[in-house]
């Protein structure tokens, strides 16, 4: 319901004393009032000031009115909208402060209509009482303290629709008269804006009154700046939920390990598939205060852009949640639920702005004018969405592989062959950009292998010069990863030539956590499952859990898949001479190559250890959580 305004040929008539005043009498009165005052306090009459101190006591900011008092409010408010001329910042202080202290929470629908009729009317005064009427209107977002309690009850949630919905028209009113109003809006609202420490009442009501605004015609007004208040709180709230809180395992443990040894215990549990009951799955943060807030926040954004979707209006709003993206949430390591805003957003429209996240982050991590933070921070978010969105298609996973593995192939052909690992932060973009494509084709070789033109473009990509050229990623990034995408490269018969055995139960090796830097960004993985409870309805239905991939060893019926014992050293010189076009004589001999295998890093506790992968024929089934498999050193 919006505001619905009314002229003085519509006021009410209301009884006062003995008799009755009529709208006529009720406007003469207010004039004579407010003209009694406008002079030195000391040459006001008496009867005058009574006369303006009657005024200030019916249009007061109490709390509770009764039928006749709020009659009486309503009569003297319709008065006050035809006299606002006769107002003064000097001589009528006293009537400002009560007007712009009043909460419209407390009255009815009459009450309230004329009280943000007077507003509109005030804020249309050059120069005046426009901050006045703004930060009135902002402040009455948030029900009082006493109403805060019950406002999820039924009759409150009515209150709340009606009362958001004609301060969004009151503010529509004075952005049409006042030009001005929606740039001195955000300065209110910046003031106004709860922080992550306020009560969760207080953030959630607000926020929903924001959001509600930026869906009206002001929204074109205020630009992105709704939005990005909105993502900047999800992130403060964000990164105030420790890893601590989240990870219970042994941090060298890789993320494939992790869910086999949760396997069997869940599906004893579920009795299918190892996915968890939600309530048990998302578990881990509960009484957290933080994450509390953060997953009624995000239920708030979600429906917003459902609706926004609906609509027609989202592709304006996912361009702006882009921008706010790269400024905001990108290079915010500790960010672990903030940004699945933008899975959902891109969920609801795969084709183009699902389409359009995958091509921006691909640019800015090909990019020579960004940091090399931001193009890591990009291939990563890259890496876990293309990994985890069920809605993009193998075609788009495919062509975006083909992107970083070109670029990855063109940067080993920029660097000399006899350029050996030194110092791999040296080169840290490379290895996050090859990580990536091994991590994609952990979720997604199988999907690509099932299309056949796609099957082709894959094996026509140069994974395998790659592998062999001397920065050696397979040594360099995570180990978890390159283990699993080396089976799965194995049982898909990728490569020509034998892949190295990685079952020798290493520890990571220096190099690799070297290349992730102080902030750890190899293990990185912004679209790790999602564990907020409420929220978590929107994400799921989209999400590509583990245990629900296919991958190509799946069918497989032997253990040699398991064996790379058949390593044959004159493939990979071969292939790295055709680098350089002459022979690498740091990879001339089988003795050099066996003892550079056997220092490769891998995770402890390699697959086939565990009781639910005993059975090689039998395909490992994984829980529907992951937890992030390493804390980042932050």
């Amino acid at each position: 319901m919006g505001v619905e305004l009314m002229s003085n040929n519509d006021m009410a008539v209301s009884e006062m004393d003995d008799g009755y005043l009529s709208d006529t009498e009720a406007f003469s009165s207010v004039i004579q009032a407010l003209d009694g005052v406008r002079m030195a306090p000391n040459l006001i009459a008496e009867s005058d000031r009574d006369q303006y101190d009657n005024l200030l006591g019916i249009v007061a900011p109490v709390k509770k009115m009764g039928p006749d008092e709020e009659a009486l409010l309503v009569l003297a408010l319709k008065a006050l909208s035809g006299a606002v001329s006769k107002i003064d910042c000097v001589f009528h202080g006293s009537l400002l402060n009560n007007i712009f202290s009043m909460c419209i929470w407390n009255y009815g629908l009459d009450a309230r209509n004329a009280l943000l009729e007077l507003i509109t009317t005030l804020a249309a005064v050059p120069d005046k009482f426009l901050d006045g009427c703004l930060h009135m209107l902002v402040g009455n977002f948030l029900p009082p303290r006493r109403l805060r309690e019950s406002i999820s009850q039924s009759r409150w949630l009515t209150r709340k629709k009606e009362v958001h919905s004609q301060l969004h028209m009151a503010l529509h009113y004075i952005a049409e008269l006042v030009p001005l109003a929606p740039m001195r809006l955000k300065d209110v609202i910046d003031k106004r804006m709860p922080r992550y420490t306020d009560p969760k009442d207080v953030i959630v009501v607000f926020m929903e009154c924001m959001l509600g605004l930026e869906s009206d015609e002001i929204g074109e007004f205020l630009g992105n700046m709704l939005l990005a208040k909105v993502m900047d709180l999800l992130t403060d709230l964000d990164v105030n939920i420790s890893w601590e809180d989240i990870l219970q395992e042994d941090h060298n443990k890789g993320i494939f390990d992790m869910e086999l040894e949760e396997w069997e215990e869940n599906t004893n549990s579920t009795g299918k598939d190892g996915i968890k009951p939600l309530e048990e799955a998302n578990g881990v943060l509960n009484g957290n205060v933080f994450a509390e807030k953060l997953d009624v926040l995000m239920v708030i954004v979600c429906e917003h852009l459902k609706l926004c979707a609906d609509g027609g209006r989202l592709l304006k709003v996912f361009d702006m949640l882009t921008e706010i993206f790269r400024r905001t949430i990108m290079n915010a390591h500790k960010s672990k639920f903030a940004q699945f805003v933008m899975f959902y957003a891109c969920s609801l429209d795969p084709e183009i702005c699902g389409l359009k996240f995958a091509v921006l982050l691909t640019d800015i991590f090909v990019s020579k004018t960004e940091s090399p933070m931001s193009r890591m921070s990009a291939v990563l978010y890259l890496a876990s969405y293309l990994s985890r969105a069920k809605f993009i298609s193998s075609v788009m996973v495919a062509s975006i592989l083909k992107r970083l593995v070109d670029w990855c192939f063109e940067y080993c052909q920029l660097h000399s062959i006899q350029e050996k690992i030194v110092k791999p932060e040296a080169h840290c973009v490379f290895y996050s950009g090859f990580q990536a494509v091994m991590y994609v084709l952990c979720f997604r070789m199988r999907s690509i292998m099932d299309v056949p033109n796609l099957k082709s473009l894959l094996f026509h990509m140069p994974l395998n010069l790659i592998l062999c050229h001397p920065l050696d990623p397979l040594k360099v990034c995570l180990p978890s990863i390159v283990q699993e995408f080396l089976r799965q490269a194995k049982a898909a018969r990728l490569f020509n030539m034998s892949v190295p055995s990685l079952y020798d139960n290493l520890l990571e090796s220096e190099f690799s956590k070297a290349f992730g830097g102080i902030g750890r960004l190899d293990v990185f993985f912004p679209f790790d499952p999602y564990l907020l409870k409420e929220s978590d309805r929107f994400m799921r239905p989209k999400y590509e859990f583990w245990s629900m991939v296919k991958t190509t060893y799946s069918n497989c019926n032997s253990a040699d898949e398991y064996e790379y014992e058949d390593l044959d050293a004159p493939d990979f010189a071969d292939n790295v001479e055709r680098f350089e076009g002459h022979d690498n004589n740091d990879l001339d001999s089988e003795d050099d190559l066996e003892y550079s295998i056997n220092k490769m890093s891998i995770t402890p506790k390699p697959a086939f250890q565990y009781p639910a992968a005993a059975n090689f024929h039998i395909p490992s089934r994984m829980p529907a959580r992951i937890r992030p498999s390493v804390s980042p050193a932050w």
